[in-house]
């Protein structure tokens, strides 16, 4: 294509607020602006960051002085999509209009509500963010977005013996201050505190093959991690994901969609990406069949497909990134899952994990997990984790509850981190690894 260049302004503020065992850890307000500059010439990028907004267009020629440099002898053609439309998103409670004193009181409290008898450790935080990006290219292209993320999460830690045992919730959402009558923070946080207790007397389970029922957070992050990942444009031109090249291939369940949507009003919602293009649904995978990729304007360029997820924290470089991540509703009831598992394990929420997408494998930390004995949850299990097969899980749902729901995250990848949602219904995988004892 013909030298193209875009101009990201970002202003925002962000507030965060820590208190750790009742005392106030951290209290941080911090404003910011600045630029980010982007020039194609050729086949190669120049990118510039600055924080003086004077004078961009001679720092938009500095970019592209930086790409001629490169001197790549390489024909790079951006594809094209939907432009995106600009506006802000309205909130029903400003953060700005709840001061800041009222703001730690309320940590403080949320925090005192985890501290149950026999809890010996606490933490709660509070965090917002405001973000406004103007958006301007050299192909007209002159949108802005104003955008306030809200969130807030509480863990408590018990110990007997030796032995330490750890629960927590965190709630975040694209809204103001109305985040705590969507969500019952003390009740999530009194919550943290008793499962704490409980899982000093939980059993480790044996190690081995069962079949198991995955709550909406541990598959969100399943689907998330094993699959949003390996369908990331980028890491599909590097070779590193097990997913290349096989659109079009029955890699999973018949049962089994997943979509990624940033016009969803979840965490990972934006009007429109990094480079411009309109927010809208991606299906990568339908009844079980491998439809898309994810793609910037240079990915979608080289494989074909739709650019529409290229992001960028702060004034960094876009790269392609998922945003709200998610299985789609089966048509079950959770007793039905329960019931037609018979005896299994039901694990619940994720402490995190690792995957690796060229290989396929993964591995990860359930909050909690329970017994299942015909049909009933019974035992509750502590020091249980997932791993396996991305393929293999796919392909052993047997089942997905109509229960859908979303959870928020911070993504990390490039050394950035973006807000994000995944979401699922709770599923039945036939046959899965647990670990726990030997």
């Amino acid at each position: 294509m013909s030298d193209f260049h875009d101009v990201r302004i970002i202003r925002g503020r962000s507030t965060r607020i820590v208190l750790d065992n009742g005392s106030v850890d951290e209290i941080s307000e911090s404003f910011y602006q600045g630029a980010a500059i982007r020039a194609l010439v050729g086949g190669a990028w120049g990118f510039v960051t600055t924080d003086s907004l004077d004078n961009l267009p001679a720092k938009v020629e500095a970019a592209r002085s930086i790409a001629r440099k490169i001197d790549r002898q390489e024909n790079l053609d951006l594809a094209g999509g939907p432009l995106g439309a600009g506006g802000c998103v309205p909130v029903l409670k400003n953060p700005l209009d709840t001061s800041l004193e009222e703001k730690v009181s309320l940590v403080r409290d949320i925090e005192g509500a985890a501290r149950l008898d026999g809890v010996s450790s606490t933490q709660a935080f509070y965090h917002e963010l405001e973000t406004t990006v103007h958006y301007t290219s050299s192909e007209g292209q002159d949108v802005e977005s104003r955008i306030i993320r809200t969130g807030f999460g509480v863990s408590a830690v018990a110990n007997r013996n030796g032995l330490y045992q750890s629960s927590g919730e965190s709630r975040a959402g694209v809204s103001g201050m109305e985040i705590f009558d969507q969500h019952d923070a003390f009740g999530l946080a009194q919550g943290a505190g008793r499962t704490s207790l409980a899982l000093l007397d939980a059993r480790v389970p044996k190690g081995g093959r069962y079949p198991v029922v995955l709550d909406q957070e541990l598959a969100g992050v399943f689907v998330h991690e094993a699959v949003g990942h390996a369908v990331e444009g980028d890491i599909i031109l590097e070779g590193g994901s097990i997913l290349e090249g096989r659109i079009g291939e029955q890699i999973g369940s018949s049962l089994v969609t997943v979509k990624d949507d940033p016009s969803l009003r979840q965490y990972g919602y934006y009007p429109f990406d990094d480079e411009g293009s309109a927010s809208s649904e991606t299906v990568l995978v339908e009844k079980g069949v491998l439809k898309s990729y994810l793609h910037s304007r240079e990915t979608a360029g080289r494989l074909g497909g739709m650019p529409r997820n290229a992001r960028a924290q702060g004034y960094s470089r876009p790269v392609v990134r998922m945003s709200n991540t998610y299985i789609a509703n089966g048509d079950r009831d959770v007793t039905e899952l329960m019931e037609e598992m018979g005896d299994g394990i039901y694990l619940v929420g994720s402490r995190g994990g690792q995957v690796n997408t060229a290989e396929g494998v993964f591995q990860f930390n359930a909050k909690r997990g329970y017994l299942v004995e015909k049909g009933e949850t019974t035992t509750l299990l502590r020091d249980v984790s997932l791993s396996g097969h991305t393929l293999e899980i796919l392909k052993n749902v047997t089942a997905l509850a109509d229960d859908i729901k979303f959870n928020s995250g911070r993504c990390g990848k490039a050394g950035q981190l973006v807000p994000v949602g995944d979401g699922s219904p709770h599923i039945l995988v036939q046959n899965a690894t647990v670990g726990g004892a030997g």
